[in-house]
């Protein structure tokens, strides 16, 4: 009887488990389909007041789906098919990173996003201890314009310097771990920018933006941007195999337009960073090579028309197809008309 009565008790603490997780399923696929249909709502928007009412609407809908219960292991993968909204996870799955932006008809771009952050949190019970996994989320405010030198600015999600992050590095140096993020952000009609960021957290768990990782021609800023043409593309990537963040060169179009960045464009050679010691190091004029690397096949930019790799004097870097290449104001354009 007793072995009747247990077996009974499983066989019904998983049927009430199975019916908890269908619901789950069930609600977060509609939050799902909402958000979907609320980005569509801002693509097909034709005035600046327009993207602005359903961007509230997004928002809003987003912070009460990520602060749900079990909210940080549903995917939202349809999102990420829709390429309107990035969303990032580290391979540590502490944190994911969701990002989108707004353009506006001045050309300028206004970014959005939230970092949803899961962590085990120590708790005395009883008289015993006991652990309990605990979500927080931390809404992404952009202030670009209010951060003066943004190469060399320290900031949290309440003073973001606004992008749209495609790619997060995990790395570890001296028990702290640094998450280098590759963005893009459309600036305005006449240039775009690529960056490379970093995200740490603090010992209470606070996002940070900028670190002091970077050693580049006698400058350690606290994070890269690249600016350039918004009539030219600029490709930056990582290197999964070798470890290695691969760019185009940018020049100007002519001498005499030195320091003006609306004039740059890719001069088809390629720098990077390799890290070394906790730091990335700048490395200049690669080569490029045809040395696929083992993960390329997981990703896939219908806009990629650069080389797959390449190679420098100290390290060989071999890029993988996650991150757009052509985000040209243009292109995006024409990424945004396939959205809809």
């Amino acid at each position: 009887m007793k072995k009747i009565l247990f077996v009974s008790f499983i066989f019904v603490s998983f049927v009430a488990n199975s019916q908890k997780a269908t619901n789950e399923t069930f609600f977060f696929n509609s939050v799902q389909d909402t958000l979907l249909r609320i980005c569509k709502k801002i693509n097909s928007s034709k005035t600046d007041a327009d993207k602005e009412k359903h961007n509230a609407q997004l928002l809003n809908t987003f912070e009460q789906a990520l602060n749900t219960p079990n909210s940080f292991d549903y995917p939202f993968d349809s999102l990420s098919i829709l390429k309107f909204v990035s969303l990032l996870t580290p391979s540590d799955k502490k944190f994911r990173i969701i990002t989108w932006d707004i353009p506006k008809a001045d050309g300028t771009h206004v970014y959005y996003g939230f970092i949803q952050e899961k962590f085990v949190q120590a708790k005395n019970a009883g008289g015993g201890k006991s652990k309990t996994e605990v979500m927080q989320l931390y809404p992404l405010i952009d202030k670009s314009t209010e951060i003066k030198n943004p190469d060399n600015a320290i900031t949290d999600n309440k003073k973001w310097l606004g992008m749209w992050y495609y790619k997060v590095i995990e790395k570890k140096w001296k028990g702290k771990t640094y998450y280098t993020l590759l963005a893009w952000d459309g600036n305005d009609k006449f240039s775009c920018k690529k960056i490379i960021d970093v995200l740490t957290f603090d010992g209470n768990g606070t996002p940070r933006f900028g670190a002091d990782i970077f050693v580049m021609k006698k400058k350690y800023p606290k994070r890269i941007i690249f600016e350039y043409s918004a009539s030219c593309s600029m490709s930056l990537r990582y290197s999964h195999k070798k470890d290695s963040i691969v760019f185009d060169h940018l020049a100007p179009t002519s001498p005499q337009l030195e320091g003006q960045f609306q004039y740059y464009c890719n001069d088809m050679s390629y720098d990077g960073f390799g890290f070394k010691k906790g730091k990335w190091n700048y490395g200049k004029d690669l080569n490029a090579i045809n040395d696929k690397d083992e993960k390329d096949k997981l990703y896939h930019n219908p806009h990629d028309a650069s080389p797959s790799s390449n190679e420098s004097n100290n390290y060989k870097t071999v890029f993988d197809k996650n991150a757009p290449t052509g985000e040209g104001n243009n292109v995006k354009k024409k990424e945004k008309k396939k959205k809809k």
